[in-house]
Formats: structure tokens, C-alpha cells, sequence
């Protein structure tokens, strides 16, 4: 014998507001993500093909939710002299190189049928203030250890196996 599902239908009063909160909830949250969610049309791991000669650079970190599930950010300084975070894909689609604000780090692609990943990051050593240190220092570990990559049009969203979403926005290649 065959069951067919049918779904309960909210007849109660505290029925009705119990799904009445748990659809603000759900709507709630997905408005508090907006801006770290892709659209549907988004490139999970793109080919490094795709990135080819392009320059990104970071306009927005997102730190883990807190408790409350609300998304933070982090500030992202401009740079010792004015210089931002960016990561360049090379002509070749085989090495990135960029800038943490302070100093130079360069990587090489390693891809496989899932994506990319960076290999032997190594960056240049100069002295920076301390909470410029410290963010290059959690930069360079993003780049690192990052689970994913997502490219929607202009917008790089490298998510890390910490939760932390690192946005980049596409800027012309000089």
C-alpha cells in the first residue's frame, strides 16, 4: 500500500505563530547573508582558465557568524601607502602574485577536476605596524587554507575552512 504525504496544515493559533517565526527566522537570516551569498548564476571553483590576467581586490572580509548568527566584518585598511589587498592571476593561469598592503607574496596554481588551490606562497619580509602584520599574517593564511571559490561576474568570494568569506572586486589590469 502506497502513502501519499500530506502536508499538516497550521490550524492552531500558536501553530500559525510558530511557523510565522521560523519563516521570519529563515527569511531574517538569509538577509543578514545577503552580501556573502552568490547568486545562482555564480562559478563554484572556476578554471584558473577564467581568471587569467585579471586583478582583484579585497573590498570586504566576513568573520565567522557570532552565536547570535549575525555576520561581522573585519576592517580592511587600504595599505601602507594607500596600497590595497590584491591577488593578480598571471597571463599564463599558472602563478598569482599580489599585495597584502605592506608587502608582495607570489603562489603557484595547483589544479585539479574540484579547482585550484595556491602552492608555495612566499611573500617578502618588510617591516609593517603590528596590525598591519597581523592581518597580512591572517591574509596569507586565508590564501592558504581556503575551501572554496566562487566568481560571480566582478566578485571573488574565496570562502576559508574557518567560515571566513574574503571578497574581492575585479579591477582593470594595468
Amino acid at each position: 500500500m502506497i502513502h501519499q504525504y500530506k502536508p499538516l496544515k497550521p490550524t492552531s493559533l500558536p501553530l500559525k505563530k510558530l511557523f510565522m517565526a521560523v519563516s521570519c527566522l529563515g527569511i531574517g537570516l538569509f538577509a543578514g547573508c545577503a552580501n556573502v551569498i552568490p547568486s545562482c548564476g555564480a562559478k563554484i571553483s572556476p578554471p584558473s582558465s577564467e581568471l587569467k590576467n585579471t586583478k582583484w581586490e579585497l573590498t570586504r572580509w566576513n568573520l565567522p557568524p557570532n552565536n547570535n548568527g549575525e555576520v561581522r566584518t573585519r576592517q580592511i585598511p587600504k595599505g601602507d601607502a594607500s596600497n590595497p589587498i590584491q591577488i593578480i592571476f598571471d597571463a599564463t593561469g599558472q602563478r598569482v602574485s599580489g599585495s597584502t598592503g605592506c608587502n608582495r607574496f607570489t603562489a603557484s596554481l595547483d589544479e585539479d577536476s574540484r579547482g585550484f588551490s595556491l602552492k608555495q606562497i612566499a611573500s617578502t619580509k618588510m617591516a609593517c605596524s603590528p596590525q598591519r602584520m597581523e592581518l597580512e599574517n591572517d591574509f596569507l593564511y586565508e590564501l592558504n587554507d581556503y575551501r572554496s571559490i566562487v566568481r560571480n561576474g566582478d566578485q571573488l568570494l574565496m570562502v576559508g575552512t574557518d567560515r571566513e568569506v574574503l571578497s574581492f572586486t575585479q579591477k582593470p589590469n594595468n
